[in-house]
């Protein structure tokens, strides 16, 4: 019979992979695994792993096939109807808690929350805020939903495209989201895990800018009179969406920094 030890020699994937995959099937730790290397792998084990690591030779996203990403420290379910949440998105919840810090009663809007990392993030930061979130995806805001209940995090979810979903709602403290922003005839939605996920939510029409476009411009109507909208870009787009919201009459545009000093994230006040 087959054992750990004799697979990790014969599979074509990088060790870390091939560990993370045995976890998943075996349902064990790292530490079983190394203390477990050579004991006789149960058949139906090994054509699991065998059928994942192909999915993964054919290089669909780890993150699909765990059906999982870790996000803010806290693990997300995820499928091929959102987006795999990203390190970098961690700084637009980062910078939207730092904005909202102090305030009583806040309302927060997270505009095509995918998954819910965002939303459910700021959900568990900030347990006595009013946090709502939207997608016009069906299949999405069923993952989301999901996650927070996983979590136990208190979100609103509605579906619709960006703010016909909270028509009638009272106004927000902070608006923030992580929208399509690629652009249409960029080459890299053809490359890497971009292959796998959903097209809908990477890409945008005038040139990456038209759901920000969209987004900026109706924000007024949803924000207090002292609140702010703050959105994920592209590495170049960051000038862009400044100007963006100056045309809206904005207060203070500016652009926040991730840690390998891109312009990641940009917003404005009321």
């Amino acid at each position: 019979m087959q054992t750990l030890k004799v697979a990790f020699t014969q599979s074509k994937l990088p060790r870390l992979e091939q560990n993370m995959l045995w976890e998943h099937v075996l349902g064990v730790s790292r530490a079983w695994l190394i203390a477990h290397d050579t004991d006789p792998l149960p058949p139906d084990a090994v054509q699991h792993y065998a059928k994942l690591e192909q999915r993964r030779l054919q290089g669909e996203p780890m993150a699909y096939i765990l059906q999982k990403r870790e996000f803010m420290d806290y693990e997300f379910a995820v499928s091929p109807a959102v987006l795999i949440p990203r390190p970098e998105t961690e700084l637009l919840v980062q910078h939207a808690l730092e904005q909202i810090k102090g305030n009583t009663a806040v309302r927060v809007l997270d505009l095509g929350t995918g998954s819910g990392a965002v939303a459910i993030s700021i959900a568990l930061a900030r347990p006595d805020a009013v946090v709502v979130a939207t997608d016009f995806s069906a299949e999405a805001l069923q993952v989301a939903q999901q996650n927070a209940h996983n979590l136990c995090a208190k979100v609103e979810f509605l579906q619709g495209s960006w703010y016909d979903a909270v028509v009638g709602q009272a106004p927000f403290d902070i608006i923030v989201s992580n929208p399509p922003y690629i652009a249409e005839n960029d080459p890299h939605l053809e490359l890497g895990d971009l292959r796998f996920e959903p097209i809908t939510a990477l890409r945008a029409e005038q040139n990456g800018l038209a759901d920000i476009r969209e987004i900026i411009r109706g924000a007024r109507l949803y924000l207090t009179e002292a609140g702010s909208i703050w959105l994920e870009h592209g590495w170049d787009q960051a000038a862009l969406v400044r100007n963006l919201l100056a045309q809206a009459d904005f207060n203070q545009p500016t652009s926040i920094f991730d840690l390998a000093g891109i312009p990641r994230v940009t917003g404005a006040y009321s």
